[in-house]
């Protein structure tokens, strides 16, 4: 029995152990016999003195306020069009298809506008299907944002049986 919890200590320890770090260094420590031996310690978020103090690891600050290149809301949008457009152009409405292609089409849409590569972006993707029946439905979102960098686009689409409408929303990460 203890050889076991041992082997799964050993394959725990493999799992989560890490290489030393550029910013890792040495600690002098004692075993149970005595000896001192040299342990390496990793810095990930919080590095740790021997005087029981603890110290938060400092980034670099990049300086920039603002991106790069702009999100293209027009790209996006034709993304949306081309989506929506090619994977219910002929389908029929039913609730369980629609649960299953809800996430299917906001996958299909993140990957697209991810291959856009505009960095330091956060994309929120959000598609909504229903059954055309005479109905009506307002869809309205509200978003805490800076105007100047961040942007959304948005499209609807309408077959016989069935409505879809897709939005993204790329917020600026400083």
């Amino acid at each position: 029995m203890s050889e076991v919890r041992q082997d799964k200590t050993v394959k725990r320890d493999k799992r989560t152990s890490k290489a030393p770090s550029e910013g890792s260094h040495v600690i002098k420590g004692k075993d149970t016999a005595g000896k001192t031996k040299d342990s390496l310690s990793n810095v990930s978020c919080i590095d740790e003195h021997h005087d029981g103090t603890t110290m938060a690891v400092t980034l670099e600050n990049t300086y920039q306020m603002g991106p790069r290149k702009r999100f293209p809301a027009h790209a996006a949008l034709e993304i949306l069009k081309d989506v929506l457009k090619s994977y219910l152009q002929e389908e029929k409405y039913e609730v369980d298809w629609s649960r299953q292609m809800t996430k299917t089409l906001c996958e299909v849409i993140r990957a697209r506008v991810k291959e856009l590569m505009i960095r330091r972006y956060k994309l929120v993707v959000l598609v909504h299907i229903g059954q055309l029946a005479g109905q009506s439905m307002q869809i309205s979102s509200r978003c805490l944002w800076d105007a100047t960098f961040d942007t959304f686009a948005t499209w609807s689409f309408k077959n016989s049986s069935l409505y879809g409408v897709a939005s993204v929303y790329a917020v600026y990460y400083e």
